[in-house]
């Protein structure tokens, strides 16, 4: 028998619900957000004729990365789930999948910022040896200010992509919108939960596509 929404029933834990993926979002976004771009640093800067040239490492990185990155999200949870225990205590609950999250995102953006690194003219970074500049001022002055604009667009995608592993998530104890949608919706034949849920994720994918839109436009005028 379908059932229909009811606020007085299904509001506090809707609420609960958005909080715990925002939670998992902004947390996944810095954690996997700031080691992706240390890899993706180390990418572009050990490989050939780069600034830290070094054939061994880039061929490590590159190897790990291509050996993670295709490995789908809900394998990768269950296959870390070791690993998450020993740095949370459990592998189920919102704060646990935030690991598993976080290694999807590092390794996943770190080829955006490769990519985006690869496209700034080598003649830039040159002009820059010329006059004196070390490999690590080169990075934090020129490199990531240089590619900041198309970095947005990039770490914009990967907000989204994480709102939707974090709906995946959920349908194994980790919370938030996904879980909510399968608890209280599916399983219980409201489809009125369901649609809501998947309304609101979409106006949360379209506000941080606008910002991230609008940010870029500003980083790329500069």
């Amino acid at each position: 028998m379908n059932q229909h929404w009811n606020w007085d029933f299904h509001g506090e834990v809707f609420l609960e619900s958005i909080g715990q993926t925002l939670y998992m979002v902004a947390a996944t976004l810095v954690i996997g957000g700031v080691l992706g771009l240390i890899i993706g640093v180390a990418l572009y800067s050990t490989r050939a004729g780069s600034i830290f040239s070094n054939r061994v490492v880039f061929f490590i990185l590159n190897f790990i990365v291509n050996l993670v990155r295709p490995i789908p999200f809900v394998i990768l949870l269950v296959a870390v789930a070791p690993l998450t225990t020993l740095i949370v205590g459990k592998f189920i609950g919102t704060t646990a999948v935030i690991v598993p999250l976080s290694l999807a995102v590092a390794f996943g953006s770190s080829r955006i910022v490769e990519q985006n690194l690869v496209t700034i003219d080598p003649g830039v970074i040159e002009a820059a040896r010329a006059v004196g500049a070390g490999p690590w001022r080169i990075i934090f002055t020129l490199l990531i200010p240089e590619a900041l604009g198309p970095l947005i667009l990039g770490y914009t995608f990967v907000f989204v992509a994480i709102i939707d592993m974090s709906a995946v998530a959920g349908a194994v104890g980790g919370g938030g919108l996904g879980n909510f949608a399968l608890a209280y919706g599916h399983f219980k034949w409201n489809q009125e939960v369901v649609w809501i849920s998947v309304a609101t994720i979409v106006l949360l994918v379209q506000g941080v596509q606008f910002v991230g839109n609008t940010l870029a436009r500003k980083a790329l005028r500069r």
